[in-house]
């Protein structure tokens, strides 16, 4: 199994357009060691020229054009994007997707149907696919054992039920429903080798601690450092766990979470500008590297 690393950066990317926070402002003036990032996705193949994509982020043209396996040329117009797994109805998850309207077949998107409920009514994408490319529906069951994509068929994907929010266009925003969120655990078949990715997770709940479990590699939420890291910087009310994240640090953190793997590939991604871990020489960039922690960056290359 391989899996790029297309985006690493929460909604908004690193630097944000807005922001002059230490970190967004120190990369502009060239004052801190750090690179940038594009919003977070990626995509996973099994040696074939097809990929599945794994959420569309807004920076999904930029992120093709810097990944040259997604452009096979095989015919006039290609792409090595089989199809989309789209992993909740997030903004910076979804609206990708207006981006690959010209493809001239209609778009394979695997999705829960809550997700597809989102982005036919708050957000509808899918109403406006129709006039373009139109949208290939495969409904993801939260509850199901695991499924397939026909171009990459020696990958298995189970879907993992997370317990965080829906995006804030969702008619049930404050009624979550199981579906509004998942992880996945894939797979590849010929080696037995797994990844459970989840860019979204704010609750380590037993189905999410078992799938840690079973994956050899665990790419996970790494969004902010401190629960109230918003809150001390003046950029927002809310606690990361309000938005649906686990921080690092503190009791009961990710960092704590990942200790009980050390024998692990442990990649945090997911990354917002606001977080010190971003900055290469930080103390919390450091601790992570003593950790054995590692930093998910774009064009990062995962093989197991």
């Amino acid at each position: 199994m391989q899996i790029r690393v297309l985006g690493s950066a929460a909604g908004g990317g690193f630097p944000q357009w807005n922001c002059n926070c230490l970190n967004c402002s120190g990369l502009r003036q060239g004052t801190i060691k750090a690179q940038a990032r594009t919003q977070s996705s990626i995509i996973v193949g099994n040696g074939s020229p097809d990929w599945a994509l794994i959420n569309a982020s807004p920076d999904v043209l930029t992120q093709i054009k810097n990944t040259p396996v997604l452009q096979p040329a095989r015919k006039m117009r290609d792409s090595g994007i089989a199809a989309v797994v789209l992993m909740d109805a997030q903004v910076d998850h979804v609206t990708g997707l207006m981006m690959l309207r010209e493809r001239n077949s209609p778009l394979p998107i695997y999705a829960t149907r809550q997700v597809f409920e989102d982005l036919t009514t708050g957000l509808p994408l899918v109403k406006t696919l129709a006039h373009y490319c139109t949208v290939d529906q495969h409904l993801i069951d939260p509850a199901q054992e695991s499924f397939s994509i026909p171009q990459l068929d020696g990958l298995l994907f189970k879907p993992i039920t997370l317990s965080s929010k829906a995006p804030p266009y969702s008619p049930h925003r404050h009624d979550p429903h199981p579906g509004d969120n998942i992880g996945l655990l894939i797979t590849d078949r010929a080696t037995g080798k797994t990844v459970f990715y989840a860019p979204g997770l704010g609750v380590i709940e037993p189905q999410v601690e078992q799938a840690m479990r079973q994956a050899d590699v665990l790419l996970v939420d790494g969004t902010f450092w401190t629960d109230d890291e918003m809150i001390t910087l003046g950029l927002s009310g809310k606690r990361a766990i309000d938005m649906g994240h686990l921080a690092q640090s503190g009791p009961g953190g990710m960092i704590e979470a990942l200790s009980a793997f050390p024998d692990k590939r442990r990649i945090l991604i997911h990354i917002n500008n606001t977080n010190p871990i971003l900055r290469e020489d930080s103390a919390q960039a450091l601790e992570l590297k003593t950790l054995g922690i590692e930093i998910a960056h774009d064009g990062m290359y995962i093989e197991i």
